[in-house]
């Protein structure tokens, strides 16, 4: 059917046991230009539509005898509309014989569209198919705009629950696909020209495009957005210019873009599909298309905006955080540490370590404040900046955890921490241990045992009193670790089997200090959801 709504070109299916009136029928409508398939009964006409269904040619329009041999057309009719493949086959009923009017309804109700009396005028058969096909592809193009328009919903819901630009490209390409029904690419190029890439998962998983690909595509956006106001920019690519292997491995295609700035103007959102694809599919996909670039756009907008504050934070951590190369000289100690931070995908938290020199000895210390924000990390400077402070009077580490308090207390009253500190007397092995919520420290012995040292106390910045420090001695071939609860912290899983966990992998290391932190960080330090420190030392 054209768009003009004339018939020519539709499939008509003819079902009639009588072959005179089989002929007649299909000879009328082969005459007004339709093709005509001709059947006998409702069990060819059902094998006809299996055989028709596998090579993707259904007919427009079944035109159905009411009075056939093996079942009655409203019969057959309720068999269409049964299977999902043929339920929005049109079908009109025709009959030579008298019927009822609640005939006619019964027709009506098992799904058909009209019902003929024949004979009737050639005009009136073929307005009866026409209306009947038309009305079938209304019902059609309605219920694929509701299920684009859901589809878009679901993808609109995915992209905003997107924890990192990664996987906000990766929603959005694989929601364009579904949607379009044609491969897609989505690009974010932020503030500092960095370019992610995700791509819909019907792109077979090989000959991926190369850098020098996202570097021109990289060009490309900074290019045609330049001088580009508010609003979604489409625009058509050809395949010389746009790299091969986006949308088909090793393909070249013209591309169809729809680019558009963030709120701030820093970063660009493109969206592409095959333009070939989007051209056959009309104006009102790439409205979709739009729509889904503008959303893509604004769910960026707090990833690209975390971004920047996970490296504000990060840069803060690392500058205040004394690197290992540059820890204090310590005669008659070893001390080994390491910092990771939290996968990308989640905020930056406030874990620190100190080494400090006393008059009393060296005063090691690991704490967490808890929460993960820039706030968080910058209260973690002042915890370490307090605790060199204060340890310049007195270095007993019951007396430093008050203070701390105090200090968490009047500054922050909203925030807690957890500190474990260690004042250890190189020389006679003499440690003293205050804990405020943390992971107690484990000794590592030489003899192939390791053991917590039962230390505990309350957090920091709620106000309770402090026990006093645990005291133990230290042999020279023992090893004191030290780490923050994100090392082994694993939701659903209990802290105390986590520890139990750290304690049989440390008793497993190789000597020495490295080694032990390495096996540790091997072992359970992979994509965590916070921050990991870890302090070891040794006397020696």
């Amino acid at each position: 059917m054209d768009v003009d709504g004339n018939l020519t070109g539709t499939t008509v299916m003819v079902v009639d046991d009588s072959e005179a009136s089989r002929y007649a029928m299909s000879t009328l409508l082969s005459r007004a230009g339709h093709r005509v398939v001709p059947v006998a009964s409702g069990g060819e006409a059902l094998a006809e539509l299996d055989v028709r269904l596998r090579k993707g040619t259904l007919p427009d329009v079944a035109l159905v005898d009411v009075g056939l041999p093996d079942m009655s057309g409203f019969d057959l009719c309720r068999r269409f509309k049964e299977r999902p493949h043929t339920a929005g086959l049109p079908v009109v009923h025709f009959s030579a014989a008298q019927v009822a009017p609640v005939d006619c309804c019964e027709g009506l109700d098992a799904g058909s569209e009209a019902y003929l009396r024949v004979p009737a005028e050639p005009l009136e058969i073929e307005a009866v198919v026409r209306a009947a096909v038309r009305n079938a592809r209304v019902r059609a193009d309605d219920r694929a705009l509701v299920r684009r328009l859901t589809l878009l919903s679901e993808t609109i819901v995915t992209i905003q629950a997107a924890r990192s630009l990664q996987e906000l490209t990766d929603a959005a390409a694989e929601g364009i696909s579904r949607v379009t029904g044609t491969p897609a690419v989505v690009f974010v190029l932020d503030q500092e020209d960095r370019l992610y890439r995700g791509l819909s998962r019907d792109r077979i998983p090989v000959a991926l495009p190369d850098a020098g690909a996202d570097r021109t595509v990289a060009a490309l956006l900074r290019r045609l957005t330049r001088g580009q106001g508010g609003g979604v920019q489409l625009t058509t690519v050809p395949s010389p210019l746009w790299p091969a292997g986006y949308f088909r491995p090793g393909v070249e295609h013209d591309a169809r873009l729809a680019l558009v700035h963030t709120q701030d103007g820093r970063a660009t959102v493109c969206l592409a599909a095959p333009a070939r694809g989007m051209r056959r599919m009309g104006p009102e996909r790439e409205s979709l298309l739009a729509q889904l670039t503008q959303a893509t756009a604004f769910a960026a907008e707090p990833l690209l905006m975390y971004q920047v504050e996970r490296h504000v934070a990060l840069t803060l951590q690392h500058s205040f955080l004394p690197q290992p190369h540059r820890l204090p000289e310590l005669p008659g100690m070893n001390v080994v540490v390491r910092y990771v931070p939290a996968s990308p995908e989640t905020e930056i938290g406030g874990d620190f370590y100190a080494v400090l020199r006393t008059s009393e000895g060296v005063l090691t210390a690991v704490g967490d404040v808890v929460g993960h924000s820039l706030d968080a990390a910058t209260v973690m400077v002042e915890i370490r900046h307090a605790l060199r402070a204060y340890a310049v009077e007195d270095s007993d580490p019951c007396v430093l955890a008050e203070r701390l308090d105090r200090m968490l207390q009047r500054y922050h009253p909203d925030l807690t921490a957890t500190v474990c500190m260690a004042l250890v007397d190189p020389a006679t092995g003499r440690t003293q241990v205050a804990n405020a919520g943390h992971i107690p420290p484990l000794i590592v012995r030489d003899n192939g045992s390791a053991d917590y040292v039962k230390a505990a106390g309350p957090l920091l910045g709620i106000g309770l009193p402090h026990p006093p420090v645990t005291e133990l001695f230290l042999e020279p071939t023992d090893r004191l670790l030290m780490v923050t609860d994100g090392l082994i912290e694993t939701r659903g899983t209990d802290l105390s089997a986590s520890m139990e966990h750290l304690r049989a992998a440390a008793v497993g290391s190789l000597p020495g200090l490295d080694a032990l932190c390495d096996t540790l960080l091997a072992s359970f330090g992979h994509d965590r959801e916070d921050d990991i420190a870890m302090l070891a030392l040794r006397l020696g």
